[in-house]
């Protein structure tokens, strides 16, 4: 059952506020690495948890650190928590910031309970388990911000790893490199078919030249794909399609015979020239240069 007799840790904080913030300070400078964060910085933020830690220990269950009371301690230390996992804090380090008060709270228990042992210990387990619990619960906020932080450096890389560049008027490329999974199809198709309404491209090419591999699940998301850019209006090219990849995707039985394939970006780039009524010249030597078109690319004129 739990402790009946009121807890003298509430009194303690106040009565010790300075005693124990100078101690507590000098707990945490033994364990903080230099130039992640200032030292005025640490002392604010220590003061402002002691005087939240005061109030919410007044409300008499110091265990039940997920009750309303602590509400306000917790968005202290998931604040302290994602600014010090931004600024470079391991979870260790960020959880020493409440570890580090034990020893300091403690000193004040014993010469208030030199006496009692029993009590001692009573105040001694309740305030282990009100810090231990805050502890953990800054190292899980910390872990949450961190990987929302890659989560969000994933997608960045992803929207990076699959541009769609305008080739000439009407022709989109999506040159795509490394594996083609589900997370990345729904971006390519986001990207693409944006890029479509933006430009009212007419064709698009998929140059797949630096995809390692091709599967049966890769195949499925290029037909996808596919499908998604011509509702949109837009007829799809794919390219790098080279021996051993047709041989893979024969033995898969994919069927792409509604898909226009090619070789080489080049050459597919060459027939969407010609489906958008392009022709490419090559110029007489000697002659001079023809003035470069406004929509850029190589020199081609209209049927």
């Amino acid at each position: 059952m739990p402790p009946s007799r009121e807890s003298l840790i509430p009194q303690l904080l106040r009565r010790h506020e300075a005693e124990i913030l100078t101690e507590w300070l000098a707990e945490q400078s033994a364990t903080r690495r230099s130039g992640l964060i200032s030292e005025g910085e640490q002392r604010q933020q220590s003061r402002e948890f002691l005087g939240l830690l005061a109030s919410a220990a007044d409300s008499g269950n110091l265990a039940d650190v997920s009750a309303p009371a602590f509400a306000p301690v917790r968005e202290m230390l998931a604040a302290v928590s994602r600014s010090r996992g931004l600024q470079g804090f391991t979870p260790s380090e960020t959880a020493a910031f409440v570890f580090a008060l034990k020893r300091p709270l403690f000193a004040r228990l014993r010469e208030a309970l030199a006496g009692d042992a029993e009590r001692l210990a009573e105040e001694t387990w309740r305030a282990t388990e009100m810090l231990d619990r805050l502890g953990l619960f800054t190292t899980e906020v910390h872990q949450r911000s961190r990987e929302e932080v890659i989560s969000r450096q994933q997608q960045d890389m992803l929207e990076l790893s699959t541009p769609v560049v305008k080739l000439w008027e009407g022709v989109l490329a999506l040159p795509m490199i490394g594996t083609l999974d589900s997370q990345r199809t729904q971006v390519v198709m986001e990207s693409l078919l944006q890029r479509i309404v933006e430009t009212g491209a007419e064709i698009a090419i998929i140059d797949i030249t630096g995809v390692p591999t091709v599967d049966t699940l890769t195949a499925q998301h290029l037909l996808k794909t596919v499908t998604a850019a011509r509702l949109m209006g837009a007829d799809c090219i794919i390219s790098g399609i080279r021996p051993q990849i047709a041989q893979t995707i024969v033995h898969l039985g994919v069927n792409l015979s509604d898909v226009t394939t090619k070789a080489t970006l080049a050459d597919a780039f060459r027939m969407a020239l010609q489906r958008t009524g392009m022709r490419v010249v090559r110029a007489a030597p000697g002659a001079p240069a023809a003035p470069a078109p406004r929509s850029g690319g190589s020199s081609a004129t209209g049927d």
